[in-house]
């Protein structure tokens, strides 16, 4: 995940935007602040941590606008953390400073655009791990992304319980569509075709024939190999889909 500090000319925000979450009395002098260095180095002080823009054992790259990538590695790949705009009323860390994890991008180091270059700063290469510290406020600040439980499965009627590898074969078919769409970039049905798949296996889900993540997981790698950059939105039908599905149990006939 990596920390995008801006310094953008804009109007600074009431001081209550500043840090969402944190309240700044009105003693505290912000005379001089401008940008996300600022409320990044103010989050720090607040926190008695070391301000992240000056952390010189992670990999840090100078943006040609005069901003600054803070690289880290995420130490616990079980919680995910979605990306956020500094400037967001509703999900952000501090003004000016994005986040960009998952389901996100950001500009590799080195490259070279029409405005500059991405510059590495220091020595360091690599990304540390992420600081406990900061983990907490992406969490305080509502980044760690939930996901919602579907209903609990309804057992089937051993008369009617097909086959695992019958259901598997049913489910394999849909996914197998989403999978092929990634011989074009459009124009294949790629939504319709998750979305049916992951209401089906939801159904599945819901009737106690199928395990709830690992359908999941299988949906979700069919869809990253046929749109491997849209997976916030790949997630979103998938996460959909299999609510809607698992609310109606399905039992397949004639595959017992």
């Amino acid at each position: 995940m990596v920390l995008d500090v801006d310094a953008h000319a804009a109007q600074v925000p009431e001081r209550d935007r500043l840090l969402p979450g944190i309240r700044i009395p009105e003693q505290v002098d912000l005379g001089g602040l401008a940008s996300g260095f600022d409320t990044l180095a103010l989050l720090a002080a607040y926190r008695r941590q070391q301000n992240p823009a000056e952390d010189e054992s992670t990999l840090r790259v100078r943006t040609p606008s005069g901003g600054l990538h803070i690289w880290y590695v995420n130490p616990e790949p079980a919680t995910r953390f979605r990306s956020s705009a500094g400037s967001s009323p509703r999900t952000a860390l501090a003004w000016q400073v994005d986040v960009r994890a998952h389901g996100g991008y950001i500009v590799a180091p080195t490259t070279r655009t029409p405005a500059g270059v991405y510059t590495p700063v220091g020595t360091v290469r690599a990304p540390a791990p992420l600081p406990a510290w900061l983990a907490t406020e992406l969490t305080r600040t509502g980044h760690v992304i939930r996901s919602s439980p579907l209903p609990a499965p309804r057992p089937a009627p051993r008369t009617r319980r097909p086959r695992p590898g019958a259901v598997g074969g049913l489910l394999q078919q849909l996914v197998d569509s989403v999978r092929e769409c990634a011989a074009l970039s459009e124009g294949t049905g790629f939504t319709e075709k998750l979305n049916r798949a992951a209401y089906t296996a939801g159904g599945l889900v819901g009737a106690g024939h199928l395990n709830q993540d690992e359908a999941r997981q299988q949906l979700a790698e069919a869809a990253h190999y046929a749109r491997p950059h849209q997976t916030r939105r790949s997630e979103t039908i998938i996460e959909a889909a299999l609510s809607a599905g698992a609310s109606r149990p399905f039992h397949p006939q004639g595959l017992a």
